[in-house]
């Protein structure tokens, strides 16, 4: 275990930081939205949310940037990106120490936060030469058909406080590449964040000339989310959170017809086959569930393991648990940070609390540590809970470092285990069977938007795209193709020639 710090000395540094970063002033007296840091759970200060009627004003604010926008060349839009790479890899110590504080992270996951960000300014660039079309064989002489890709429109971002700024730059550095201007409802729980980020990009569009509204914060509640989705100035809402809010946005959007790409829950899994080498397995199951206190989308929530293994593989479990370093995230050497905040812990007891009473065996955790009954930081012992086959609680998704360990005896078994929930963004398989592997990554075999051979379900890199099926809602950020739900597709078909001819043969004289 790590001290924590004293709440003084940390709301001081944040201070110094958001300073560094161009953030002065962030706090107002009277304002709606508290501001806490999960390192000790003590107020940091008060911020002024936005109200509907102003979220109004910044959709109309960015319809005007984005008739500007849309005519600036791709690969020169993608200079407002490249500056922002660099700004963020100026200011990536300050960021990445912010993004603990307000998130909780440690300190190496709040770097490789910015880091993600700093990727994906990398790809955005390049990504600004290469928003290609394609000429397609058209059955008419004389003619040429083909497709381009233009900028569709403004992009509302509702992001969740687990990754408070990765998120945002996904959908911010692809979007203003491909000509979109992005209105950025961040978490109420992670707003400095989010001011940070704006006053980066607030300069970085000042270097570059692009207009200041290409990018802006909409602070606040339920209310405000509700506005930025409603209006129907805005072409893509992108929204990252829980399946509940998904189930909200979804038909909000789906009613005026806009576009939507939703990034909900994740339920995952991973199977542990009788050949897997268990050194590895440990090393990345232990990241996978107990890494930012089991609070990633993908973080491993049940572990699915051939019976002739899972004792020995839940006894070396059991010794690396007891051994995490828990503690403030700010300290060298701690492994698991905190609970965001009293509502995740309560949601961490009551699942426990659940499982057990569906039969299962409490392996190890399960304890608040670091703090009194009466503090509102919340620190917990990672838990391991042994499951019988048939059970609900597994089925559902609770937002914190609890793995449920299942066990199988044929492969297709493990293979109906993992897919068997409602969810489906990421799994993994560890295993030496060529034959075991293929199947998991083959049609038959795991039904995720991620699927991984001998590494844990999170961690994923910016090069491919991220997302999943099912209730995860099917929405794809970050590489790959992603870059194509910030366009519009446009079929274009030129007849050079001196005769008209229709398409199927078609006459009309």
């Amino acid at each position: 275990m790590t001290a924590v710090l004293n709440h003084d000395e940390l709301r001081t540094r944040t201070l110094a930081i958001l300073d560094r970063l161009g953030v002065r002033d962030p706090f107002t007296d009277g304002g709606e939205l508290i501001s806490r840091s999960p390192i000790t759970g003590g107020e940091l200060g008060w911020i002024t949310a936005h109200t509907p009627a102003q979220v109004g004003e910044l959709v109309e604010r960015a319809s005007a940037a984005f008739e500007q926008w849309r005519l600036v060349p791709a690969p020169v839009r993608g200079q407002l990106v490249r500056e922002l790479g660099n700004l963020l890899r100026e200011h990536k110590t300050d960021l990445g120490a912010l993004v603990s504080i307000e998130a909780g992270k440690i300190i190496s996951e709040g770097l490789g936060e910015v880091q993600e960000m700093i990727d994906i300014c990398d790809l955005g660039i390049g990504l600004s030469r290469q928003l290609y079309g394609q000429t397609i064989a058209t059955e008419r002489p004389g003619h040429r058909m083909m497709e381009q890709w233009h900028p569709l429109g403004v992009v509302g971002l509702i992001s969740a406080f687990n990754f408070p700024v990765a998120v945002w730059s996904w959908n911010t550095a692809l979007a203003v590449v491909c000509g979109d201007p992005v209105i950025w409802k961040p978490s109420e729980k992670t707003l400095l964040t989010a001011l940070a980020c704006q006053a980066l990009m607030a300069e970085a569009a000042r270097r570059v000339g692009a207009p200041e509204a290409v990018s802006q914060l909409a602070l606040g509640r339920a209310e405000v989310g509700q506005a930025l989705v409603s209006d129907p100035r805005v072409a893509l809402v992108s929204a990252t959170g829980s399946v509940r809010m998904g189930k909200t946005v979804a038909p909000i959007v789906a009613g005026r017809l806009g576009r939507l790409l939703l990034e909900l829950g994740g339920n995952n899994a991973a199977i542990v086959a009788p050949s897997a080498e268990l050194d590895l397995t440990v090393r990345g199951i232990v990241f996978s569930a107990a890494g930012t206190a089991g609070q990633r989308c993908t973080s491993l929530r049940r572990l699915i393991v051939h019976s002739s293994i899972a004792d020995e593989l839940v006894a070396r479990l059991k010794k690396a648990y007891a051994s995490l370093p828990i503690g403030s995230p700010l300290q060298e050497g701690t492994l698991v940070g905190p609970l965001i905040d009293g509502t995740a812990y309560e949601g961490f007891t009551k699942a426990l609390a659940t499982a057990q009473g569906e039969g299962g065996e409490l392996i190890v955790g399960g304890e608040r540590v670091l703090a009194d009954e009466a503090s509102d930081a919340f620190y917990v012992q990672p838990a391991i809970v042994r499951m019988p086959a048939q059970s609900d609680i597994v089925k559902a998704e609770t937002f914190a470092p609890i793995l449920y360990v299942l066990t199988y005896d044929t492969f297709d078994e493990a293979i109906a285990l993992q897919n068997g929930v409602t969810q489906g963004l990421s799994s993994s398989v560890f295993t030496q069977s060529i034959r075991e592997a293929e199947e998991f990554l083959s049609p038959a075999g795991s039904d995720c938007g991620i699927a991984n051979v001998n590494i844990g379900p999170s961690g994923a890199e910016i090069g491919g795209a991220f997302g999943g099926e099912k209730e995860t809602g099917g929405g794809r950020e970050s590489g790959s193709d992603s870059w194509k739900a910030y366009l519009r597709r446009s079929t274009n078909t030129v007849n050079y020639s001196t005769e008209l001819p229709l398409a199927q043969g078609v006459e009309f004289v």
